[in-house]
């Protein structure tokens, strides 16, 4: 699989959001706020399964409620799916 570039990853995000809040992807950049697209405590949740479907992870709690923006979830998925592809470290040594 080719690595994901920030841009495809973000414009990813992007779709993901737009179509779990049913609004149109040019209205979302990459430096919106959550506050400006609308989005509260309950859509917030429907978009972290949104997300973690479309990229197969796990958003820890803690981590969701630190996202106010496209950018920090951007951001936040980039580091899960990093670790995710990152080898498993070996604790017997």
């Amino acid at each position: 699989m080719p690595e994901q570039t920030d841009a495809d990853l973000a414009s990813k995000v992007i779709a993901v959001i737009a179509k779990a809040q049913r609004i149109p992807a040019e209205s979302i950049s990459i430096d919106s706020t959550f506050e400006e697209l609308k989005i509260d405590s309950l859509d917030g949740i429907n978009l972290v399964f949104a997300l973690e479907n479309e990229f197969n992870i796990s958003i820890p709690d803690e981590g969701v409620q630190t996202l106010k923006s496209v950018r920090e979830t951007v951001d936040g998925i980039a580091k899960l799916l990093r670790e995710k592809a990152a080898p498993p470290k070996d604790d017997t040594a």
